[in-house]
């Protein structure tokens, strides 16, 4: 179960000013996910810019702390924070996204629909530790993100609109059969 709490503003000036910066070139979602993805990896802020509480998330399911929504609803900055074994079901999502890695490190595994999209193959994955920076948009973002380490995991996600308002970056959840690798 994931948590969400609502915080309008929190998040280092600095990085709002670069990803406002970044999100005005007004172009398409990969794109914009690419120059926010580059601003992020320049001004990446440490774990500290959550409470001790915070960072120690919940047993309940991964927590979601957003920092700053922009008023015109452009993007949003959340912190997540993973314990152990948390992770989310197979997922994409509404909008860009870029992420990077404040503690920790996140797995994640990357799908495709296939057999006229009744079923799903794993089509790569890979294990973003601390300093990693990433970005995605739709379509084509289907994957599934675990912490498989023993220590909490945090992220900083940025999403290309206002997650207060709207509760969650989720598109849709599959819960479909995933096929077999060839062999």
């Amino acid at each position: 179960m994931t948590q969400v709490s609502a915080i309008r503003s929190r998040c280092p000036a600095g990085l709002v000013t670069v990803i406002r910066s970044a999100t005005a070139c007004h172009v398409d979602w990969q794109q914009t996910a690419v120059l926010v993805a580059d601003q992020l990896r320049l001004h990446l802020p440490g774990s500290g810019i959550l409470t001790a509480q915070e960072r120690a998330g919940s047993a309940d399911g991964y927590v979601c702390h957003t920092l700053h929504t922009e008023q015109d609803g452009a993007f949003s900055v959340c912190a997540v924070v993973w314990r152990p074994g948390q992770d989310t079901p197979i997922h994409d999502h509404v909008t860009w996204c870029v992420v990077g890695v404040l503690e920790g490190a996140e797995s994640e595994e990357l799908f495709a629909l296939r057999d006229g999209e009744t079923a799903l193959e794993q089509v790569g994955s890979r294990v973003n530790a601390a300093g990693d920076v990433s970005g995605f948009a739709p379509p084509g973002d289907i994957h599934r993100v675990t912490n498989h380490g023993s220590d909490v995991a945090i992220s900083l996600h940025v999403y290309g609109a206002d997650i207060v308002r709207l509760g969650s970056s989720v598109r849709r959840t599959y819960d479909l059969p995933i096929l077999e690798p060839a062999r």
